[in-house]
């Protein structure tokens, strides 16, 4: 239930600010509009449905849409930038790749728009792009779990990509 100001308050005639005239903030791969229902992805099959996208066999009246995590692929913008860092990943990066793609198809399963982008090597650590920044923070934790090691999740607000550190 929405609260009410109260009629004596001295804000009682200021209008409230509406989510319209909100500055856009955040995800720039974020609808402001929901896709029409039913909508399919025309890169990667996932369909949209009662406002969520999920995998299935797109109906032949379905809108032709691209979701937001084949359109973060093709312009190189992840969600999420997990760094793998030190003198024990490239002794063991079949393992540690292996891993990261085995919670990946996890995730994926149910939620379509979780995916690994790329995996790639810089400045002498393994990057590993998601486009989701959840995937990226589950990743670091598995490999937590599964090779110990230190994981570091620095506070940063410059851009929309949470960056997560793995380190052993």
């Amino acid at each position: 239930m929405r609260r009410q100001r109260s009629k004596t308050h001295p804000a009682a005639t200021q209008p409230r600010e509406s989510a319209t005239n909100k500055p856009r903030r955040g995800d720039p791969y974020s609808t402001r509009r929901k896709h029409p229902d039913p909508s399919a992805c025309t890169e990667c099959r996932a369909i949209y449905r009662a406002g969520r996208w999920a995998w299935g066999s797109p109906p032949a009246d379905a809108e032709r849409v691209v979701c937001p995590a084949c359109r973060r692929i093709a312009d190189g913008y992840p969600a999420g930038l997990l760094s793998l860092r030190g003198d024990y990943w490239p002794a063991h990066r079949a393992e540690l790749e292996a891993l990261a793609r085995h919670v990946e198809e996890r995730e994926r399963a149910e939620h379509p728009l979780k995916r690994i982008a790329t995996v790639r090597t810089n400045e002498g650590a393994l990057e590993i792009a998601t486009t989701d920044a959840k995937l990226a923070r589950g990743i670091g934790a598995a490999l937590r779990r599964a090779h110990r090691g230190a994981l570091h999740v620095p506070r940063s607000s410059r851009d929309n990509v949470t960056r997560v550190v793995w380190e052993r």
